[in-house]
């Protein structure tokens, strides 16, 4: 299987090795017949129909012909498929996006050091410096029209053209405006006049949890408070409970709440919204493929025909939260205040970039909390003594459950080092976040590199590369409360809200809740992890997201 991004490259160096026949992407471009029916077999495989089957045999066999060999689109589509067509089969192309990358690019990093070229014009980077290099602030460069900066690259934020942009993709100038606007959404002062609200929800999610721990039998607290269950390997068949933290979100972003904790199951929207979310992972590999032609079909295709309802349902919470009046302390009230100003064009593009900005902080401010929150359980149950730890810390500080506040918690340092050390070994975001070197070429890590080449840190890679951590793979909380034992670690390689003028607006808010709502589970209960689920993150894969699976921890609540 080799793997690694396709390129025109790939099909001459095939032919030149004797394939006389390359099926490229290229290939599909050419002929409209072709794509009619690959997008027919993507269709059939992450959006199938009652009675559709996905492609054997018989399909590629009338598609490929007499070809040789077959890589860039539809090896990196259907790999497995056609491994299981053609047994005998002795090369698949797979692009890098798949599961396994950043593992991979953590093992490359081990064996070839702090840069690593893993695409044509792709570098990844594995050293606390380069967060400073890639991401920081950066002077003018003369004649740049980034001014300097490494402008986020659109194949990885927007892989669809025409897509409006938001404070994730907005180019510099905007995303100043846009976070202007935002910061205030999520400053001591907000949070303060939040905490009713946040409050409100951990609690119920501790009464549900109470509910339906009883019977001896585990619960599955990824469905409680994990955001997503995802696989951009199966699109559309995964269904998404993202209770806890969806339920707090939409009420700080809408309004109001999606119901989720209520009603022990996700709101409809909440699957939209991660539908739409999740396809961005393919679409990433084909538009580095070059296959725009066919990422506009997918588009245009049934996959994307739920985008319009999104649209609708978030034009409708949009509103009615704008008919709350723009004093009202949550994170969107800075863009109503100035949507006028922030965004140009008719009203509907105004709402249009509106819309898009309140989706990306439900998904966002949802995303870190809970998949961290996951992790942290999981890592916790796994090492008893750090748990008991923690709980005695816990317990010790509060006499009864009304006085763990978002202000009292911060008097917890063992669970933030707890956290801390979570966010390290399973960061929500694990692979890199691409930026683009400016015009004219810059330095990172003293080594020029030249205009255009996509540059990233990988936060798995570097959050367990031995040259910056003691015990790399060991879930040691101690190594942020200044133990010597590990006073060689580089703290400042681990960034995963990001670095610079561009990391989270909602760093202050995520490390709240997720401090809120783990002291008041260990507070109220012991956990113990159910035996299947002791491989829960080694078995894991990732894309963009965490393929999360179930997590089963057994809750005992404490009488008291």
């Amino acid at each position: 299987m080799q793997q690694g991004r396709s390129t025109p490259a790939m099909q001459r160096a095939l032919m030149i090795l004797g394939y006389n026949e390359v099926y490229h992407g290229f290939s599909v471009m050419a002929n409209t017949r072709d794509a009619d029916m690959w997008l027919e077999g993507i269709l059939a495989k992450y959006d199938p129909a009652p009675s559709q089957k996905p492609f054997g045999r018989d399909e590629f066999d009338n598609l490929l012909g007499h070809c040789e060999a077959v890589c860039d689109m539809p090896a990196n589509i259907f790999g497995e498929e056609l491994i299981e067509a053609y047994p005998d089969a002795k090369l698949a192309q797979q692009r890098s996006a798949k599961r396994e990358l950043a593992f991979r690019v953590a093992e490359l990093h081990a064996k070839y050091g702090p840069i690593v070229r893993i695409g044509p014009d792709e570098l990844a980077f594995s050293d606390p410096q380069a967060w400073r290099d890639i991401y920081g602030h950066r002077a003018r460069a003369s004649g740049s029209v980034s001014e300097g900066e490494f402008a986020k690259y659109d194949g990885f934020y927007r892989p669809v053209h025409g897509t409006p942009s938001s404070i994730f993709s907005a180019r510099r100038d905007e995303h100043v405006m846009l976070r202007r606007q935002l910061a205030p959404g999520f400053s001591d002062r907000y949070m303060k006049a939040q905490e009713p609200i946040i409050g409100a929800y951990v609690d119920l999610l501790v009464r549900r949890l109470r509910d339906n721990c009883a019977g001896g039998k585990p619960l599955n607290m990824r469905e409680w408070f994990s955001f997503l269950t995802t696989s951009p390997q199966i699109w559309m068949e995964l269904t998404f409970r993202n209770w806890a933290t969806f339920d707090i979100i939409g009420d700080l972003g809408f309004g109001s709440s999606f119901g989720c904790l209520e009603d022990s199951g996700y709101h409809p929207w909440v699957r939209n919204i991660t539908d739409n979310f999740r396809h961005l992972g393919y679409l990433q590999v084909m538009n580095a493929l070059g296959l725009q032609p066919i990422i506009q079909l997918i588009v245009k295709s049934g996959i994307m025909k739920k985008r319009s309802a999104h649209n609708q349902f978030v034009t409708t919470k949009v509103s009615q939260r704008m008919k709350l009046g723009a004093e009202r302390y949550d994170l969107i009230e800075g863009l109503i205040k100035k949507k006028d100003e922030l965004f140009s064009g008719s009203e509907e593009d105004r709402l249009s970039l509106l819309r898009m900005n309140a989706s990306v902080l439900i998904l966002a401010g949802s995303e870190t909390t809970a998949t961290l929150l996951s992790g942290a359980v999981y890592l916790l149950t796994m090492n008893p003594d750090k748990l008991a730890k923690l709980t005695r810390e816990v317990r010790d500080n509060f006499a009864s459950d009304d006085e763990i506040t978002l202000l009292s918690v911060n008097d917890l340092p063992y669970m933030l080092a707890c956290l801390n050390e979570s966010l390290r070994l399973y960061p929500p975001v694990a692979v890199g976040t691409a930026r683009q070197v400016p015009r004219g070429g810059a330095s990172v890590l003293g080594k020029f590199i030249p205009e255009n080449t996509v540059v990233a840190v990988w936060h798995w890679a570097i959050s367990r590369d031995p040259n910056f951590w003691t015990e790399p793979h060991m879930f040691q909380p101690e190594r942020f409360m200044g133990d010597p034992k590990f006073k060689n670690d580089h703290i400042d390689a681990m960034q995963p809200f990001s670095y610079g003028p561009r990391d989270c607006v909602g760093r202050n808010l995520a490390y709240a809740e997720m401090r809120l709502i783990l002291s008041k589970i260990i507070w109220h209960f012991d956990m113990v992890i159910d035996d299947g689920s002791r491989r829960w993150l080694p078995d894991q894969k990732v894309y963009i997201l965490w393929d999360k699976p179930d997590l089963n921890i057994y809750l005992t609540p404490i009488r008291r």
